[in-house]
């Protein structure tokens, strides 16, 4: 766990390691449920992660007991705006430290991870068919693990140990328990020291050789749209529309 996430009053908490970021979810009262201080904290949080010179980030959970039980259901954030690769283009490697319960919208944050290391009391549950609700980006669990496998997970909500995520290839390594954080931050500092144009290439070519489905490539597109919409040059537009002038466009 890192240091003081239990007495910090953020959402999430971010801190630089060697060229590594390590960004815990930090609401471990609630089992470190989304709600929307820990959506906006991990879209804040990938956004500092761009623009910063680390090289890769672990994104884990305080405590020990869950990674995240998801979205809390009782005010549900919009889950694509925090997700990197939907909501945000992160073409650094993510790598996925998980303990205990990982839950609906968080398992899908493990799905948009690149590598995984999971506790050995880790266990995986999208329950989402049992609550009647569903955002649909967890479609996208099937073109990164076997089929019947998404399916079955998907469709029946019954939880899958690290054993099995790991047997099926949604998690690289399962470790002893307390350990999951320590491992991904091993692998981490060896990512770091690679050819970090080297990594983001093969990252890009990697998500473009993935197909997507259809909740993903909505996301994608409302982010594309949303950056449009939220931009310098739209304000510009807007100015010199009303002023009668010609637009000076910035490009951003």
């Amino acid at each position: 766990m890192p240091p003081e996430a239990d007495a910090s009053t953020e959402a999430v908490l971010y801190e630089s390691r060697d060229r590594v970021a390590i960004i815990t979810i930090n609401n471990p009262a609630k089992a470190n449920s989304i709600n929307a201080d820990v959506a906006l904290g991990l879209a804040a949080a990938w956004r500092r992660f761009n623009a910063s010179d680390d090289r890769v980030a672990v994104v884990t959970g305080a405590g020990e007991k869950a990674f995240s039980a998801g979205a809390d259901l009782d005010a549900p954030p919009e889950l694509r705006r925090f997700m990197p690769g939907v909501g945000i283009k992160v073409e650094k490697p993510i790598i996925a430290a998980v303990s205990g319960w990982c839950v609906g919208g968080s398992v899908v944050l493990v799905q948009m991870c690149d590598l995984c290391i999971a506790s050995e009391t880790a266990r995986f549950s999208y329950p989402e068919a049992k609550l009647g609700f569903t955002g649909g980006l967890i479609s996208s669990l099937a073109t990164r693990i076997p089929h019947k496998v998404a399916m079955e997970f998907i469709l029946m909500g019954e939880p899958m140990t690290a054993q099995r995520a790991y047997e099926v290839g949604f998690v690289n390594k399962v470790v002893p328990a307390g350990q999951h954080l320590a491992e991904a931050e091993a692998w981490a500092r060896k990512l770091a020291g690679m050819a970090p144009l080297v990594l983001t290439t093969l990252k890009r070519f990697v998500g473009e050789a993935l197909p997507r489905g259809p909740s993903e490539q909505a996301g994608r597109a409302l982010a594309d749209i949303e950056a449009v919409w939220g931009s310098d040059d739209y304000r510009e537009g807007l100015a010199a529309f009303k002023a009668k002038r010609p637009p000076d466009y910035n490009g951003r």
